[in-house]
């Protein structure tokens, strides 16, 4: 089965152009393809990264954060109870009045100390201001890192100025050293976001599926695309993406150590870096080199076409969404002062 279902997920109709076979992305003299199998490559770059991760934040975060005024308040944890661990755990972390009664009669203790016990359990499922500080931190470099390296690797690049340059030669474009380690690196960053979802700022139940999801959509659209020799739209996507990001990330460090006039700058300039590349740059010049100029290359679309076009017109119907809501946080900024 497992056999079959490989023939199928490689069946060349899916990711190539007609008349074009597997057989035909042989390394040879001055062409070099993205290869499937390098992919498994990210695995041990995310752990690379989770190491760099680390070490930022313990030797640069924390220092930082302390000159900022930033500190680490150390929560009290509450006496080990097997019963009231399993209840917290598995019932309710919020028990009502009869229920902490019970559990009292349980423990053989008072009520004012199973309200005690559940009120410092709670607290330690609050992260601290210094445990965010780290972690938006680590995002901030990896975003701002990511969109300098993006610049400097795309810069001298035709397609980066002409859009129909990314179809010139598809699907026989070499792949760049410069395209591989950008690949790499994006990739394995998502798997390390995914490694940690457990560990990092515990967020609403709502929540984590919903980063789960989005972790895995953007490992599978970058994968994807490399796989079909996507990669200078490819870059292109990921460039667009990373520059507001670290604008965000940096207005969160600022709001951890109320800055609160910094926070809001950085916060207008995220909007409106957000707006120029998501809502005016992804759709008018992405969206318009993977949807229409394609048609030029090919009378006869493959089914990766109508795949990963699916996937950017969600991913653009989530930009509307979001910019919705920062137009609505930045309506009541301004209105509310």
């Amino acid at each position: 089965i497992l056999k079959t279902l490989n023939s199928w997920f490689w069946w060349e109709n899916i990711w190539m152009p007609i008349n074009c076979t597997w057989e035909h992305f042989v390394d040879r003299e001055g062409l070099v393809f993205p290869k499937p199998h390098q992919l498994y490559a990210t695995i041990p770059y995310a752990f690379v990264l989770l190491i760099i991760r680390f070490f930022s934040e313990r030797y640069v975060a924390i220092p930082l954060a302390k000159a900022l005024g930033i500190k680490n308040v150390r929560r009290v944890k509450p006496q080990p109870n097997p019963v009231l661990e399993s209840y917290f755990r598995e019932c309710s972390k919020h028990p009502s009045q009869s229920e902490i009664q019970g559990l009292a009669k349980k423990c053989n203790c008072t009520v004012r100390l199973v309200e005690k016990w559940f009120r410092r359990r709670r607290n330690l499922e609050i992260p601290t201001v210094l445990r965010k500080f780290q972690e938006a931190f680590w995002r901030f470099s990896f975003y701002l890192t990511s969109s300098i390296a993006g610049f400097i690797f795309l810069y001298d690049k035709p397609w980066f100025y002409d859009i129909w340059q990314t179809w010139v030669g598809y699907p026989f474009q070499t792949l760049l050293p410069s395209q591989y380690w950008y690949y790499m690196a994006e990739i394995g960053f998502y798997w390390s976001l995914l490694f940690t979802l457990g560990i990092d700022n515990k967020r609403k139940a709502s929540g984590r599926p919903s980063h789960v999801i989005h972790h895995l959509a953007a490992i599978g659209l970058m994968s994807g695309s490399w796989c079909g020799n996507y990669v200078r739209l490819g870059t292109l996507v990921m460039f667009v993406h990373d520059t507001a990001d670290f604008w965000l990330e940096a207005a969160k460090m600022f709001n951890y150590a109320h800055w609160e006039k910094t926070c809001n700058m950085l916060f207008i300039i995220f909007s409106i870096a957000f707006f120029i590349t998501r809502i005016i740059l992804f759709p008018f010049w992405i969206l318009r080199a993977t949807l229409y100029q394609p048609t030029y290359y090919s009378t006869t679309p493959v089914i990766a076409y109508f795949l990963f076009n699916g996937q950017l017109l969600i991913l653009q119907g989530l930009h509307l969404y979001w910019g919705y809501l920062i137009f609505k946080i930045l309506r009541r900024f301004i209105c509310l002062k």
